[in-house]
């Protein structure tokens, strides 16, 4: 009797476990996704992130990072900021100023930056770029959550 009990008890706890877990469109049970913002932030690193990136290295970094626009035609520029994510993050962290009127944050910290540009319009894998390095940038973002998700321009500063 002990042993029919002991079963019942493990099933309903495994049913319990089992109809927690979120499922799919087509009812089959997936892990837990990440939140939007998390992976806005993940695509944003991944294309605008880069502290060894090099203007020698546009092409290839572009191809093997798989940047294109939605059509698989090549983008008409893409920028690099040279520093690390941890950095890049605290733009939205408090490191930043956000204007209001076009609800973009300016970093406080000025970042070296690669901006790629494509040499001619071409659809992949036919995308030629040329590399140029800046100093003195004002990384300027949409923030998400206490994350970059959209990479907006950069602005030469003066000052310090």
């Amino acid at each position: 009797m002990r042993i029919l009990f002991v079963c019942l008890l493990a099933c309903l706890l495994l049913l319990q476990v089992v109809s927690s877990q979120p499922e799919n469109k087509a009812g089959k049970s997936t892990p837990r996704e990440k939140p939007v913002e998390e992976e806005r932030y993940e695509k944003f690193r991944i294309q605008h992130i880069d502290k060894d990136m090099v203007k020698k290295k546009c092409e290839a970094e572009i191809r093997r990072k798989k940047i294109y626009n939605n059509d698989n035609s090549c983008k008409k520029t893409n920028t690099f900021i040279l520093d690390n994510p941890k950095a890049v993050k605290s733009i939205c962290q408090g490191e930043g100023e956000m204007n209001e009127k076009t609800k973009m944050t300016h970093s406080k910290q000025k970042f070296k930056i690669v901006v790629c540009k494509l040499k001619k319009p071409a659809r992949k894998p036919n995308c030629e770029y040329e590399g140029t390095k800046f100093t003195n940038r004002i990384v300027v973002v949409r923030c998400q959550n206490g994350l970059p998700v959209h990479f907006d321009e950069d602005i030469l500063s003066f000052g310090n």
